[in-house]
């Protein structure tokens, strides 16, 4: 039996000739909004990332099915668990595109993080789906829609897949921004920063996050500002609890605090990238 959890909130907006569909998992308990997205054109869905936990995937994949078209296929943005896990829930006959690296991590690792989730019984799949199809930086029309490609390297994570589609204004940021959350945050906060400030550059309006609600530039200039608090923060020597209780209080109006507890291990205490 797969356990029952908070309701997920979708979010539905016209951009062009295209309808934009986020769909968030609860921001409730020790959940952390992850946000994936539908792009329906046409005759088609293309989508992006396939949610965390076994429940939310199904759900996911129940509500692409209610538009009525055919999912195309889905982009895997990068390798951390709660983005790809729910693939092997809900998505294991739709044709999946990822980067060569984060295919390479789930060939070697994957199997791995799966059992290094234990702890979370039946939320977790039980098989893991590897992508077969790679993508790489560039542009590729898609039932008539011009998409966008590009790797973006040592930000929240090594290797990241963005999305861009130029003639709506819309770019698929996912774990770039962290849309009215906590960031999950790593030893690249400087880098990321000045991918952040290119982005309040572009012409793009839009911006679907990976955790969060859909957002525009004033909350990417807001990741700037939490990134920067944090450098400063452990550039004064602050780790683990206080460092947590540092944030907490400088940006009290963010929620899903348990990310801390995801990442603050890698950050200060070199655990298992898992």
């Amino acid at each position: 039996m797969v356990a029952q959890l908070p309701d997920p909130i979708k979010i539905v907006r016209r951009a062009g000739d295209l309808r934009i569909h986020t769909f968030i998992s609860s921001f409730t308990d020790d959940n952390i909004a992850n946000a994936t997205h539908i792009i329906e054109s046409k005759n088609k869905l293309v989508l992006v990332d396939g949610q965390f936990l076994v429940p939310y995937a199904l759900q996911f994949r129940q509500y692409a099915e209610s538009i009525g078209k055919k999912i195309e296929r889905i982009y895997l943005s990068h390798r951390h668990p709660d983005h790809w896990f729910g693939l092997g829930a809900a998505f294991s006959d739709i044709p999946i595109y990822a980067l060569p690296e984060t295919i390479e991590f789930l060939k070697q690792d994957g199997q791995a993080s799966l059992q290094d989730h234990w702890k979370l019984g039946n939320l977790v799949p039980n098989s893991l789906v590897i992508p077969e199809e790679t993508v790489r930086a560039g542009e590729e029309i898609i039932d008539g829609v011009k998409y966008v490609f590009d790797e973006v390297v040592n930000t929240e994570i090594d290797f990241l897949l963005t999305i861009g589609l130029p003639d709506v204004g819309v770019f698929i940021a996912q774990d770039l921004i962290y849309s009215g959350t906590h960031l999950y945050l790593t030893k690249y906060m400087e880098h990321w920063i000045g991918i952040l400030q290119n982005m309040l550059l572009s012409d793009y309006d839009l911006f679907l996050p990976g955790h969060g609600f859909p957002a525009d530039k004033n909350e990417v200039a807001k990741n700037i500002e939490y990134l920067s608090v944090a450098m400063g923060a452990v550039g004064t020597g602050l780790t683990n609890d206080t460092f947590k209780r540092f944030m907490l209080e400088s940006f009290p109006e963010r929620k899903c605090p348990a990310i801390f507890d995801i990442y603050m291990p890698r950050l200060f205490d070199n655990a298992s990238e898992f």
